[in-house]
């Protein structure tokens, strides 16, 4: 059983949406500006819902075979991100203070997120370690001497100090072109990727290099649909798109229903 907080306890008959799981399991307490909270751009409870309870029957069917015995599965939507939120959750204990909303930026680690171009773009980077500091400052903004420089020589000294340095970063950064920013970054090989809109998605080289896409028919005809992860290319077609009550008697019939009862059914307009 999927439900929102689960099959018993005092939330047990609470009415609840996507968003209203995102605020009540503290997801929204810890995303957005630091002036304003934001939800996801998806509907993360309801997808982490439904992949708990995915692997949850997986591990029961495998139960089953082994032992003979089915369980009963109950995966609340609350508890699903509850699980999710287990860094920030954990970050917390004992009334320790939560990281900060930083927008798009990492909380913690600094320079890590996006910085805007010349040409109007931005681009992603994250910075992990002093050496990849080391070759951000001398490949990158092309300074090496920042890299020794007190104020910036730790991870937490950066983020004392990151007014000063987002201001060095950013005047770097608006003499390039994002295409060229990414080819700095890969060149210092700093973790780095495009902030894409959907279009560049729609067309971006990975995917279609991994064939990840496929065509699907539809009632309006075919439409591009991606495969699933894990899925090889041509290893499982997907199936056609019904029509509105294209099976409505099949499934009827599956729910025990006689010829005759569905035909009434029919006459009444009930399906």
């Amino acid at each position: 059983m999927i439900s929102q907080y689960g099959a018993d306890g005092p939330y047990r008959d609470k009415k609840a949406y996507d968003l209203l799981v995102q605020a009540e399991s503290g997801f929204l307490s810890i995303t957005g500006t630091p002036e304003q909270p934001a939800k996801a751009g998806c509907s993360i409870a309801d997808i982490s819902a439904g992949m708990y309870a995915l692997t949850n029957i997986l591990a029961a069917l495998i139960e089953r075979g082994k032992t003979g015995s089915g369980c009963r599965i109950d995966v609340s939507m609350l508890e699903s991100m509850a699980e999710w939120m287990s860094y920030p959750l954990y970050y917390t204990f004992e009334g320790a203070p939560p990281p900060p909303r930083a927008g798009a930026s990492h909380a913690t680690i600094y320079p890590y997120g996006p910085i805007a171009t010349g040409d109007g773009k931005s681009v992603m980077l994250g910075l992990q370690n002093e050496r990849e500091w080391g070759g951000f400052c001398s490949k990158v903004l092309q300074q090496p001497e920042l890299a020794t420089d007190p104020r910036f020589s730790s991870n937490s000294r950066r983020g004392a100090a990151r007014a000063e340095l987002s201001a060095i970063i950013n005047e770097v950064f608006s003499r390039l072109t994002a295409e060229q920013a990414l080819q700095r970054l890969e060149d210092a090989q700093i973790a780095n990727a495009r902030m894409n809109e959907m279009a560049e998605v729609w067309a971006h080289p990975q995917l279609a290099a991994r064939q990840r896409w496929s065509q699907v028919q539809t009632p309006a005809g075919a439409v591009p649909a991606l495969t699933p992860p894990g899925i090889s290319p041509g290893e499982m077609q997907p199936g056609p798109v019904p029509a509105l009550g294209q099976h409505t008697t099949f499934i009827l019939r599956e729910l025990g229903c006689s010829e005759p009862e569905v035909a009434d059914l029919r006459t009444h307009n009930v399906v």
